[in-house]
Order: C-alpha cells, then sequence, then structure tokens
C-alpha cells in the first residue's frame, strides 16, 4: 500500500473509510477492489474497512462506526470508555458502540448493523465534541452528563459524575455548565443544585432531602442546624444536632483528601468523648433509602431518651412497618 495509506492506517487503528481513500487520498477504484480481493481490506461496515482478517479490537469496532456515520463521534458511555480506557466502569466491550450525529441527520444501515446505536443531537459543536480526538467523542462533561441523566436512579447518576471527578478528568463547574447547555433535563433544578453545591464547597440540596424526605416526611425530631462548636481543628459546624446524636450530611462527589479524612475522624472523636455519636450520610441513605435511613436515626434517637416514635410517610413505608 501507498504511504499516505499506511500512514492513515496507523493513526485510526488499522481501520480506513472508502471514501478516505477515494476522495482524500486519491486510490483509484480498482486499487482498492484490489486490496479487497487479497483481503489486505477486509469490509466491517459498508463502506468501511479494517486492514486484517483476525477479530476486532474494541478500539477498531469504535473507528469502524465513527467513520460509518461520518460525520460522527463516540457518544455517552463508548465516549467515556474511549477516554478512560479499558476496565473503568465495569464497561463491557462486547456492547454495542454509541455514536452521536447532528440532529437533523439520518443514519440509515447502522442502528443494528456491528452492534452500533445512532443517537441524534442537539449539541454537536465544538463545545460539545472534540474531532481532534483519536477517535472523535463527545468532550467528557457532555458524555458524562449524558451518562448520568439516563441512569435508573439519581444516585446512579451521580456516581457517574463523581467518578470523573475523584479520577481529575474534569470538575463540577464544567460538569454544571455542560447541563446548563442543555435544553430539556428532568430534574435540572436537583442536578443544577447538587453540581452547584460541589463547586462551592457546601451541600444544600443533601441538607434540605434530609430535612424534607428523612426528618419531616417520618416524624423525626426538628434537628438544631449547623450548630456550632469546637473541636481540636478548630471551630466546627454540626449539620444536624440531636440530644446525644450528630447527623453529618457529606454531598462531595470526589475523594476527600488524607488530611480532610484525618479532620472528619478527629471531630467525631472529639464527639464520642462528649457523649455524642455521629452518623454520616450522603445522597443513597437521603435519595433513594430515606425510609430507611428515617427508621434507623429513630431508632438511635430512642436509644438516646427521645420519646417519639417514626411515623410512615406513606403507604409501603419501609419505616412504618419496621415500627
Amino acid at each position: 500500500m501507498p504511504a499516505p495509506v499506511l500512514a492513515l492506517l496507523a493513526d485510526q487503528d488499522s481501520v480506513v473509510a472508502r471514501s478516505q481513500l477515494l476522495d482524500d487520498l486519491g486510490a483509484p477504484a480498482w486499487q482498492v477492489r484490489r486490496w479487497l480481493a487479497r483481503q489486505a481490506l477486509v469490509v466491517v461496515h459498508p463502506g468501511v474497512y479494517v486492514a486484517h482478517t483476525g477479530p476486532l479490537t474494541w478500539q477498531q469496532r469504535a473507528w469502524a462506526a465513527v467513520l460509518h456515520a461520518r460525520p460522527a463521534v463516540l457518544h455517552g458511555i463508548s465516549a467515556l470508555r474511549a477516554a478512560e480506557g479499558p476496565g473503568r466502569r465495569g464497561h463491557d466491550d462486547a456492547g454495542p458502540l454509541h455514536v452521536a450525529v447532528e440532529r437533523d441527520r439520518v443514519v440509515r444501515g447502522l442502528r443494528t448493523a456491528g452492534g452500533v446505536v445512532v443517537h441524534r443531537v442537539a449539541r454537536f459543536d465544538d463545545d460539545a465534541v472534540q474531532w481532534n480526538r483519536r477517535p472523535p467523542r463527545q468532550r467528557y462533561e457532555e458524555a458524562s452528563v449524558e451518562v448520568a441523566l439516563r441512569c435508573a436512579s439519581r444516585t446512579d447518576g451521580l456516581a457517574v459524575l463523581a467518578a470523573g471527578v475523584q479520577a481529575r478528568r474534569t470538575v463540577a463547574a464544567k460538569l454544571a455548565d455542560a447541563l446548563q447547555a442543555r435544553r430539556r433535563v428532568r430534574d435540572r433544578a436537583f442536578w443544577v443544585g447538587v453540581l452547584r453545591d460541589v463547586a462551592d464547597g457546601a451541600c444544600s440540596v443533601l441538607e434540605q432531602a434530609y430535612v424534607d424526605r428523612v426528618e419531616r416526611a417520618h416524624g423525626l425530631p426538628a434537628a438544631e442546624r449547623q450548630q456550632r462548636g469546637t473541636s481540636r481543628c478548630g471551630v466546627v459546624y454540626r449539620d444536624n444536632a440531636y440530644e446525644g446524636l450528630l447527623v453529618e450530611l457529606d454531598g462531595r462527589l470526589h475523594h476527600d483528601t488524607t488530611r480532610q479524612r484525618d479532620a472528619d475522624m478527629e471531630r467525631d472523636l472529639d464527639s464520642l468523648v462528649e457523649g455524642r455519636a455521629t452518623v454520616r450520610l450522603s445522597y443513597g441513605q437521603v435519595l433513594d433509602r430515606g425510609c430507611a435511613t428515617a427508621q434507623r436515626i429513630g431508632a438511635l434517637l430512642v436509644q438516646r431518651g427521645w420519646e417519639g416514635a417514626v411515623t410512615p410517610c406513606g403507604a409501603g413505608c419501609v419505616a412504618a412497618r419496621a415500627a
């Protein structure tokens, strides 16, 4: 093969489109037919070839999907897989490839061919996609938000966003920008609020959810909010202070530094010396399992002298069944 063809194959993991050979590199059609006859090139999708006869790697499948639908980019979970490499997020490399094209385009023959799913998206400009990546893909923040919003629960979606922040591939502010740029987002206020809290180092969305879904909904006594106190680390503010019990809410989407974790443990130890145990809750316990959390917080309060009882928040409430 001519040097320009070999260079393009090397740049695209041994995958090439017929249009690239004919239009971009000027290869004659008879030469392409000869390469195919000799199996120097093998058809993957109509008009897309790979330069070997064995099984395709995930990267080669990704290139083939993008080139077949070109102009196209890897979308959602496939874009995250390309950015993070193999073995991340429990990704199934044998599963379908997801590619994105402009909303007004119709790509025929790809939705099921070769395990490729085509998404027609509104945002297809340079703010949303990266044409310079190999293969081209949605920007990391755009793909993360896409996957998070498709999750079955808010907690699962938060885990997707957290993974990128934890790995230092992005920051909450960029995720918030990607979210705000979308026209249609279910529960937009929640997602915007969470990402704003993370960027600001706060957890007001989680704090309000605790009050509404755990405490008030189940008849727990009202805690003293942001109670000022002191510890060996200096002045501290307790999220929810009950008699003999502190409930701290952790809405951070990233792993704490060793110093931050040490400070948390030091405050908890000081509180225990004072006769108050500390319980730390995050999104899953409040948003997804609020009833079970209320039942257990209620049990802890009863152990500390509370004479009330947890009340059901509605039909089928776990806390009510436990009571």
